[in-house]
């Protein structure tokens, strides 16, 4: 079967995130399909973009997938610069529809972009080439923008928005979700309730299996005088922004000041001056902040964790569901999770791998991490192990990838 999947963001293990598309073509690949993946030159979720060497279009072959990157203006932030960013894609995909549908021959079209405008482009090359097409929902558009950002459901943008996620209900012959609880609001935009189907985010299980990277001197330094000094490690990897609630575990942190335990928080982001000015002001001196490491020393990292900490804001369009890619690392490094949420689903509860407490509530972080403390480190480590069978079973690209291609191959053969 020959697939166009677009996503605007989408990265490799080359280019960093977005790594979801390159994970399941790449599984579509091994079972004999051919994927080409069309993307933005620029993208801010990205450690490195593609060179395009001045050029408006570069094809590219990553790992037995094609790739086309489109030229697009580079951005910061989420200002109008990424709004023309956006619009020079989607435009790019629209004059370029022929071309594609003809280059590719697709038998289905992903429309897999964070936001749904791809949608147009998409279906005119499906329509082209004969194809099916399938609408992937990452997140919620327009309604991110507009519960987290404060967007009017009347401001141009968010109306083109809800114009292109009614049309992708509507039009689109199946629908993929990340988000786990998403069917009422789709179904009253339009869509039918066949076509649904759920493939949350996953991991690649080699990565797990091959021999972890050393970490830098300095971490394990750290690390092993921590657990010299007899301290129990809580350890956070990833972002340091406003979404990820690292203000709550401070606060916990300084009401754990008499307890044996460390924090290690290993990552960057906006929030993380800010943050170390905090624990300085608390008088932290068990909570230390280190640099990000590569995504090839995350399963080090996590075999040296005690507890392995996921927080939240509260915010009302959590209700939807979540599904976060830091949790899945936390599984499969078997660390038992201390997790801070109130979302329509919760991974912790549904694999019994830790403690779910409300968000944004230090006293309630400081509670579930005292008790995950008093365990013996025995049942923590059998909650560690629930958490990694259930991401084998569940969350890894080869199941996904499987679970993911059955959900449009019955339509294609009985299309």
């Amino acid at each position: 079967m020959n697939i166009l999947l677009i996503n605007h963001y989408a990265g490799s293990v080359h280019h960093g995130m977005e790594y979801r598309p390159y994970y399941l073509a790449r599984e579509w690949v091994r079972l004999g399909h051919r994927v080409r993946i069309v993307a933005a030159s620029h993208a801010h979720v990205r450690a490195r973009q593609p060179d395009m060497g001045g050029r408006s279009r570069v094809d590219e072959h990553i790992d037995g997938i094609d790739y086309t990157w489109f030229a697009t203006p580079p951005y910061q932030g989420n200002g109008l610069a990424r709004v023309r960013n956006m619009g020079a894609f989607v435009l790019r995909l629209w004059r370029e529809a022929a071309t594609l549908a003809r280059e590719v021959a697709p038998q289905v079209v992903i429309a897999s972009s964070t936001y749904p405008l791809d949608i147009w482009p998409a279906h005119r090359i499906a329509r082209l080439a004969g194809a099916r097409l399938l609408h992937e929902v990452h997140d919620l558009w327009p309604l991110s923008p507009m519960e987290l950002g404060g967007f009017s459901r009347h401001h141009p943008f968010i109306r083109l928005l809800q114009a292109a996620e009614d049309y992708a209900c509507r039009n689109a012959d199946t629908v993929v979700s990340i988000l786990p609880k998403v069917r009422e609001h789709l179904e009253a935009r339009g869509m039918a309730p066949h076509k649904l189907h759920v493939v949350p985010n996953g991991t690649d299980p080699a990565e797990w299996l091959a021999a972890p990277g050393a970490l830098p001197e300095e971490l394990d330094a750290l690390l092993s005088g921590l657990r010299a000094q007899g301290l129990s490690v809580v350890g956070y990897t990833g972002s340091h922004g406003l979404a990820n609630a690292l203000d709550t575990l401070l606060e916990a942190a300084s009401l754990l000041k008499d307890q044996p335990l460390a924090f290690v928080l290993v990552g960057d982001g906006p929030v993380k001056a800010r943050l170390e000015r905090r624990a300085r002001e608390l008088g932290l001196a068990r909570l230390h902040f280190v640099a990000p490491i590569p995504k090839a020393q995350i399963p080090a990292l996590m075999a040296r964790l005690d507890i392995a900490y996921l927080g939240w804001q509260r915010q009302p369009l959590y209700r939807f569901g979540i599904a976060p890619n830091k949790l899945i690392d936390y599984m499969m490094g078997g660390c038992p999770v201390l997790h801070a949420v109130e979302a329509g689903n919760d991974p912790v509860l549904d694999a019994g791998c830790g403690l779910t407490v409300a968000p944004e509530d230090p006293a309630a972080v400081a509670g579930g991490l005292a008790a995950l403390l008093a365990m013996r480190r025995s049942e923590r480590r059998a909650l560690g192990e629930r958490g990694r069978a259930y991401a084998l079973a569940n969350l890894t690209y080869p199941v996904l990838g499987q679970r993911f291609l059955t959900t449009f191959a019955h339509e294609v053969s009985h299309g």
